[in-house]
């Protein structure tokens, strides 16, 4: 038999509780983004070099945070190919040899004209506008500082109309991957005279965009990445050492090679050069 007393059970007992959790989650997510998004921008902008390895330590005392979202900011970077994680021995900003940036450069001469193809029929007025603007900026530029950013987010905003988020994010995730070489390549090849200059591959594409013509778009950003890809194997190959005499050869066997080429150094310390 009751005797009128109301059970109303500990399920109701404490909300401000759980909203307290629920806050705490938010802002451990929140940091999480703004960790990844400081990394990302030094990454991109040079200021963190390849190989260069990150502490989780180190993050979380500069970010006031504890490890968790310093690993789920890193993890995430890992994701989109800018830092590597290995069990037991930390993580590192993600380096690819001359080699495999041509291979990536390879791959890319087949993803990027089929992103255009999508994008291009897709782009709004307003999309056109921003792209011309942004090749206009392109055009006066003083520095690759400035010219890299600048570049990647022409390209990238041609692509993103295409409805193939898999298709774009890989895109991006290769983009990443070659940043430091598409640096220097800027750098010793198309700016070797000085900033600002103009692409004329930037005003023939920009022509086939603002005429909708999707094939014209994607035969010139085929031709584009692939010029890229001509020159730096030419810089490659001149920069390539001459084959050793044999006296520096049994010098090479006697000298044990390293065990992981791109293995980061030790220092645990500040890895943010500027």
């Amino acid at each position: 038999m009751s005797d009128g007393s109301v059970d109303d059970g500990p399920v109701e007992a404490r909300p401000a509780r759980a909203g307290e959790v629920v806050r705490t989650e938010e802002d451990g997510r929140l940091l999480s983004v703004r960790i990844a998004d400081e990394i990302r921008r030094a990454v991109l902008d040079g200021e963190m070099l390849p190989g260069t390895r990150v502490g989780q330590e180190w993050l979380a005392a500069k970010f006031g945070a504890s490890r968790i979202p310093v690993r789920e900011a890193l993890r995430q970077l890992q994701s989109e190919g800018l830092v590597v994680l290995a069990p037991n021995r930390g993580g590192w900003i993600a380096d690819v040899t001359s080699q495999e940036s041509i291979e990536v450069y390879k791959i890319r001469e087949v993803l990027e004209p089929l992103a255009i193809f999508e994008s291009v029929p897709r782009l709004t007025d307003e999309d056109i506008a921003s792209l011309e603007a942004t090749m206009r900026r392109l055009e006066r530029v003083g520095s690759v500082q400035e010219y890299i950013p600048l570049d990647r987010e022409f390209h990238l905003k041609t692509y993103s109309r295409a409805p193939m988020p898999h298709l774009r994010d890989m895109i991006e995730r290769y983009w990443n991957s070659t940043q430091h070489f598409r640096r220097w390549f800027v750098k010793d090849s198309l700016a070797r005279d000085g900033l600002p200059f103009s692409d004329p591959q930037h005003l023939m594409l920009m022509e086939a965009i603002r005429s909708r013509d999707a094939d014209a778009a994607s035969s010139l950003v085929r031709l584009h990445i692939r010029r890229t890809r001509l020159l730096i194997e030419t810089m490659v190959n001149a920069a390539t050492p001459a084959p050793a005499t044999p006296a520096r050869r049994r010098i090479r066997r006697e000298t044990p090679e390293p065990q992981t080429p791109h293995e980061p150094p030790t220092d645990p310390g500040n890895p943010f050069t500027a």
